[in-house]
């Protein structure tokens, strides 16, 4: 149950990156807005605002999400992840890598969201095709790289 400071403010709570926190939202609050304006979690970026882009995409109780298109008060009690969060070790995941190994960032804008896509997709995807990692990619809009090296980053490291 939210906190109702008053008709226009709640108070949240919820675990981003593994730390627990308490903040005190405006009702019509994005979760985007909180996490780049009030927690500094810059990752996740603004680009359509409408969910067509996924540059804002992180995860949200272990699955993908736009973050645009979500309040900050829908998101009391979960557990939100963002590419500074991802993974917990100060280390690569495979994924990450493979992004690197590829060659798959250019001005890097997008790639955030399609590391956090791709993880998604690998899973719940064992061993992914093209096909179905262009499919589950299809949120996701890169202007600079013609997605070739990404859906092979995505495909090796699924065939890891």
């Amino acid at each position: 149950m939210l906190h109702i400071e008053n008709p226009e403010y709640y108070t949240i709570t919820l675990t981003v990156n593994g730390k627990e926190l308490e903040k005190s939202v405006p009702s019509h609050m994005r979760l985007l807005d909180l996490l780049r304006n009030e927690l500094h979690f810059t990752g996740a970026k603004e680009v359509c605002s409408e969910g067509e882009c996924g540059a804002c995409t992180i995860f949200m109780d272990s699955k993908t999400v736009n973050s645009c298109l979500i309040l900050a008060v829908e998101a009391d009690k979960s557990e939100i992840i963002t590419i500074e969060g991802f993974p917990k070790e100060n280390s690569l995941t495979e994924l990450q890598q493979e992004f690197i190994d590829h060659h798959s960032v250019q001005c890097g804008y997008c790639i955030p969201g399609m590391v956090l896509s791709g993880e998604q997709i690998l899973k719940d995807h064992e061993n992914p095709d093209r096909m179905e990692i262009k499919k589950e990619l299809s949120g996701n809009i890169c202007r600079c790289t013609g997605y070739h090296k990404i859906v092979d980053a995505i495909e090796h490291a699924g065939h890891k």
